[in-house]
């Protein structure tokens, strides 16, 4: 899995989580941000259930979502 733009934000370690995808600093797997968001949950909900990621991940989740996407089409 590639998380290059992401450095700082995500990472992948085999002794975290198994590999899953976390954001920097938790345990928190980024797949809980996206499980939310198609849940209809607000970043805000997101937030106030994990307290251990900040705001600034959220967004440079999205905002590399968005690049990717823009580059795609």
């Amino acid at each position: 899995m590639k998380l290059a733009p992401l450095k700082g934000i995500v990472h992948s370690d085999p002794e975290i989580m198994g590999g899953t995808p976390v954001f920097v600093g938790t345990r928190v797997p980024l797949q809980n941000l996206i499980d939310y968001l198609e849940g209809g949950e607000s970043i805000d909900d997101f937030l106030d259930a994990f307290p251990t990621v900040k705001r600034k991940q959220v967004i440079a989740v999205i905002e590399a979502g968005r690049r990717t996407i823009l580059a795609a089409v």
